[in-house]
């Protein structure tokens, strides 16, 4: 009855009524990506918000909760800050908390992180011949979170179809509905 109802919605429409529609749908698109491209340059870091996906940072973080990060060059990275990383090869970034500093004569910093859920520290992580992280692996440091928020992003990566219909339906409200 719901295929139908839109059908006959569609129908009903003219031309010039479907394309404000698709423009409208345009509009809420790139204003998305406006905003997301704001966040970056506010934040310093080229994903200011991410999910947690795994449970190596509970009882701090669990599953699902969404991380606000920022990547300021000037602030230095401390022991027992809660860092977003990326290694070479790894699509998905890791978040845990670094665990020890190095800092070398010449000012260079490395570092070593671990899960505060994870028994090991992260090197078992890292690419093959590499014990420290640097602060260009670093793709920005824990601000604040919202608790189990990213659950919708997790469900829609484990079940690919629940993605699409929610886009789908998403779509099909802003193509249908006439303000």
């Amino acid at each position: 009855m719901l295929s139908i109802d839109f059908l006959d919605d569609v129908r009903r429409m003219n031309k010039r009524q479907l394309y404000y529609q698709v423009l409208n749908f345009g509009m809420i698109v790139s204003s998305a990506l406006m905003i997301w491209k704001g966040l970056m340059v506010v934040t310093g870091s080229e994903s200011p918000i991410v999910v947690v996906l795994s449970g190596s940072m509970e009882p701090a973080f669990h599953r699902g909760d969404l991380l606000f990060l920022t990547n300021r060059v000037e602030d230095p990275i401390r022991v027992g800050e809660i860092v977003v990383f990326r290694i070479e090869g790894r699509e998905i970034p890791i978040v845990h908390r670094v665990l020890k500093i190095h800092e070398k004569e010449n000012g260079d910093i490395k570092f070593l992180t671990k899960g505060d859920n994870n028994a090991v520290d992260d090197r078992g992580l890292y690419k093959p011949g590499q014990h420290w992280l640097e602060k260009k692996d670093v793709v920005g440091r824990a601000r604040g979170f919202v608790p189990y928020i990213g659950i919708v992003t997790i469900l829609m990566n484990d079940y690919p179809k629940f993605k699409y219909a929610v886009l789908f339906l998403l779509g099909l409200f802003v193509l249908v509905h006439r303000e």
